[in-house]
């Protein structure tokens, strides 16, 4: 691994992708579970379905942007040339390289995600669509890191895609509604409203996150090789567990949510309850800055059991 200019861009692309998609996918789920409530234009729930919508636009934009510079970071450093001569090389790369391949999924799911964020009917040909181009980024995305050394179509890929999907379910309902969202409930009228959301924020984040563990204790033992060694006396070894570090953070954050503001806010509907929640959830959102990122410094870092020998 060659820390340098063009190592350093590629990585901070690549977290800004992980974190928009993950902003898309919290987006439309939120506003998939608003829009009933939101349908009057003096619905209580509709400002925070329209922060939902337009939350879910711009990070689908975010994403295609960090696509398309993510590549020429990646062509500049396959060639060996600098970044304004990595545009010769971009043809080569997307018609002979397996990097090229994943991301011309990757870029083409991100692609139909902001064309059915812009469409202005919703309805179950449009939400398929959605969710096959969310599906088609994760895939994309699992299949440009370290699981596809064990081939295009291997078992390693397919956990990797299931890890990128559910931690972008469970980070992107933390970073859309601590963000953007439930802020937009803050008033009374909306308690109900907010309370509801809450809870199914709540419960979806704790099963994405049941299958996030699962895969990636899986991922960890594949990347080390099954040695602990690989762990401690590697750089690789040393991001995860700051990774990790930052997941438990998170973690917690989210259970002083689940088990402790959340219910005080369902017996009280209090606006000072309203505003704890709120507020752990938004910590909970920076947390999850902080995995995107370290998630993005481990794709670009050579696997443990290499470094380790």
């Amino acid at each position: 691994m060659t820390f340098g200019g063009l190592w350093i861009g590629q990585v901070a692309m690549g977290a800004l992708m992980n974190i928009a998609f993950a902003f898309a996918v919290g987006a439309a789920l939120l506003a998939a579970w608003l829009a009933k409530d939101a349908q009057a234009k003096v619905a209580p729930a509709r400002p925070a379905w329209l922060r939902a919508q337009r939350s879910m636009q711009t990070s689908a934009i975010v994403l295609v942007l960090a696509d398309l510079v993510w590549l020429l970071y990646a062509a500049a450093s396959m060639g060996g040339v600098s970044l304004p001569a990595a545009l010769g090389v971009v043809p080569t790369v997307l018609v002979q390289t397996h990097v090229g391949y994943a991301w011309s999924l990757a870029f083409g799911g991100a692609v139909l995600l902001l064309l059915t964020s812009l469409a202005s009917h919703t309805g179950m040909l449009r939400n398929a669509l959605l969710w096959l181009a969310v599906i088609a980024v994760a895939a994309g995305k699992a299949s440009l890191g370290h699981a596809a050394d064990a081939g295009a179509a291997s078992p390693a890929v397919g956990l990797q895609t299931l890890h990128v999907l559910t931690a972008s379910v469970w980070g992107g309902l933390v970073l859309a509604s601590g963000f953007a969202v439930l802020p937009a409930l803050g008033a009374s009228v909306a308690r109900g409203v907010l309370i509801r959301t809450a809870a199914q924020v709540s419960s979806v984040s704790l099963v994405a996150l049941v299958f996030v563990l699962l895969s990636g204790v899986l991922n960890a033992v594949r990347g080390s090789g099954g040695s602990f060694a690989a762990i401690d006396q590697t750089t690789w070894g040393h991001l995860l567990i700051l990774k990790l570090a930052l997941v438990a953070l998170a973690v917690v954050l989210g259970g002083l949510n689940r088990f402790s503001a959340l219910p005080r806010l369902r017996r009280t509907a209090s606006t000072m309850d309203a505003h704890t929640f709120a507020n752990l959830l938004y910590l909970e959102a920076m947390a999850m800055i902080g995995v995107f990122a370290a998630a993005a410094v481990l794709a670009d870092s050579v696997p443990g059991f290499v470094a380790a020998g």
